[in-house]
């Protein structure tokens, strides 16, 4: 069975410069038909390419009553390899379907010759990479006739054949592209703790005409304390650094649709939503201070987040 979600039916398809949350099935019976909890919602695409049944009705009541956002996990943008067709075809007809206000992917490779991996791998930054990272998202743009946003990676060792700084490389992907940029404020703490380099730097260096989106979520230690890596691991809250590099980002920039990744040791209903809150309060006190309506000064003491450990 084939769904059809036409404008009659469903909310207009833009974000709200509100926090936003990853929609998971356990929460279902807390979030359909109760909106206003939270700005928005993200689903990964790949979880709904099926022809009907039970995960499409449940996709098409929640955008009945929410924006949604779609960020993809299985394109392998930066393979170097012409995309799946197939995979094309079905995130098209899911945007057709559902028409989400963004759509997204990874700046990673998952593929290689017809093999798929489970895991967003690495790509160089050198100018072969970026070159076939500009062709692969004029593939997908034109497959599905709009505009997506590319994720900046969460990187845990630098690429002997690197020769282009990160932010140089998915500023340029994105001029050449024209598309835009989802940042991931997280992957920016991690990498710079990882890697060696000033998160500062980084998030001072990003144009902000071509933020879309931001993403926040949880890391942790690696389980080898001498490694001295932290990992990407969506399983907790947001850590006090990551909060304090989000609202240096939003400062500078201003607010964009903001969401809360936890896609492991999901919690329940309340925490989740407690988190996406404490974003709003965050947002909401950057777009007070830059009407004039907040002070400089006390800004920081305002702001009601729990203690996590980097």
């Amino acid at each position: 069975m084939m769904f059809e979600t036409t404008q009659a039916n469903r909310l207009p398809n833009q974000l709200p410069n509100r926090a936003g949350v990853g929609f998971k099935g356990e929460h279902a019976h807390d979030v359909i038909g109760k909106p206003g909890q939270v700005g928005w919602f993200e689903i990964h695409p790949e979880n709904y390419m099926v022809a009907g049944g039970p995960r499409l009705a449940m996709l098409k009541a929640l955008r009945a009553d929410h924006p949604l956002s779609m960020h993809g996990v299985g394109l392998s943008l930066g393979g170097g390899e012409r995309l799946d067709v197939n995979h094309l075809a079905d995130l098209k007809r899911l945007v057709d379907m559902f028409d989400p206000a963004m759509v997204s992917e990874h700046i990673a490779w998952s593929a290689h010759d017809g093999l798929y991996l489970a895991d967003l791998l690495p790509i160089p930054m050198t100018q072969i990479a970026l070159d076939q990272l500009v062709d692969a998202i004029d593939q997908v743009q034109n497959a599905i006739g709009r505009k997506i946003l590319i994720e900046n990676p969460t990187s845990y060792l630098a690429l002997p054949v690197n020769s282009i700084p990160e932010i140089d490389f998915i500023t340029d992907a994105a001029r050449r592209s024209g598309c835009g940029l989802l940042i991931d404020v997280n992957n920016i703490y991690i990498s710079g703790h990882n890697l060696g380099f000033d998160a500062n730097e980084y998030v001072d260096a990003i144009s902000a005409d071509l933020v879309g989106e931001i993403h926040l979520a949880g890391h942790e230690a690696d389980a080898d304390p001498t490694d001295n890596v932290l990992i990407d691991t969506h399983s907790c809250p947001v850590s006090d650094p990551v909060w304090d590099l989000f609202d240096r980002l939003i400062g500078r920039i201003g607010v964009r649709p903001t969401l809360i990744e936890w896609d492991n040791d999901v919690p329940d209903w309340p925490s989740l939503h407690a988190e996406a809150a404490l974003a709003d309060h965050h947002l909401a006190r950057a777009e007070n201070a830059v009407s004039g309506d907040v002070g400089s000064g006390n800004t920081a003491a305002e702001t009601p987040r729990a203690k996590v450990a980097s």
